[in-house]
C-alpha cells in the first residue's frame, strides 16, 4: 500500500499538508476571533481566508517543489512573491490601514509555514501562537469606536461654531448617540458634505475613507 502512495504522492507531501492545517486553523483563528469580531466585514473574511490558503501553496511548489528541477532561483522568486503580495492593493476599493495590517500577517504566515520544511511542529506552533498573541494584546488594548460615514445635505450646520446643532442632528436623524463629528470633503455645488459620525454603541465596524470619489458625487 505504501509503495502504490509513493507513486502518486512526494515523500515530504503528508508533512506539507500538516503545516497546511497548521496555517488554515491559525488563519482561522485570527480571522474568526480577533478581526471578524470587531470589523464584521465578510468581503474580508473571505479574502483573508482563501489568500492565505493560496499563498501558502504558491510558496511552498515554487520553493520545494522547483528545487527537485534544480530551480536556484526558486528562493528568490518565492521572497518576491511575498514582497508582491504584501504590498497588494485592491484598485476597486482602498483597503484601511487595519485590514492592510492583517493581509499582510496573513501572507506572513503563510509563508512561514510554507518554507518550515525540517522545523519541528511545535516550535512552528509556537512561532504561530506568538504572532496570534501580539494580534490579541493588541486587539485588546485597542479601544474602537464605531463610525459611520454621511453624505449630509445642511451645510450651514457644519461650522465650528454650530457643532452641537449638527450633532444634535446627526442624532434625530441617525438614531444614535453621537460622540464626535469630522467634517471631509465639501461640495458646495450640490450642498453635500462627507462626515464621519463616531457614535456611541451599536455596530463597531469603522469607515475611514473622507473623501467622495467621482462616482460618489454624481450620485448625488
Amino acid at each position: 500500500m505504501a509503495d502504490i502512495l509513493s507513486n502518486f504522492f512526494s515523500p515530504g507531501y503528508a508533512e506539507m499538508l500538516l503545516r497546511l492545517l497548521v496555517n488554515v486553523l491559525i488563519t482561522w483563528f485570527i480571522i474568526d476571533r480577533l478581526y471578524y469580531t470587531k470589523s464584521r466585514r465578510r468581503d474580508f473574511y473571505f479574502t483573508f481566508m482563501l489568500i492565505s490558503i493560496a499563498i501558502f501553496f504558491i510558496v511552498f511548489f515554487m520553493i520545494f517543489v522547483l528545487e527537485d528541477m534544480k530551480g536556484k532561483t526558486s528562493m528568490g522568486i518565492g521572497i518576491g512573491l511575498f514582497g508582491i503580495f504584501s504590498i497588494m492593493r485592491y484598485r476597486t476599493d482602498a483597503m484601511p490601514v487595519r485590514e492592510m495590517t492583517y493581509l499582510f500577517i496573513i501572507i506572513a504566515l503563510a509563508v512561514v509555514n510554507a518554507i518550515a520544511e525540517g522545523v519541528p511542529l511545535v516550535e512552528l506552533l509556537l512561532t504561530n501562537l506568538i504572532v496570534v498573541f501580539a494580534v490579541w494584546l493588541c486587539e485588546r488594548n485597542l479601544k474602537t469606536q464605531p463610525s459611520k460615514l454621511v453624505q449630509y445635505d445642511r451645510m450651514e450646520l457644519i461650522t465650528p461654531e454650530r457643532r452641537e446643532e449638527l450633532k444634535a442632528d446627526l442624532e434625530k436623524r441617525l438614531g444614535v448617540k453621537v460622540l464626535k463629528v469630522d467634517v471631509g470633503a465639501v461640495d458646495f455645488i450640490r450642498d453635500m458634505a462627507m462626515l464621519r459620525v463616531v457614535y456611541e454603541g451599536g455596530d463597531t465596524v469603522a469607515n475611514n475613507f473622507m473623501k467622495l470619489t467621482k462616482s460618489q458625487m454624481q450620485e448625488f
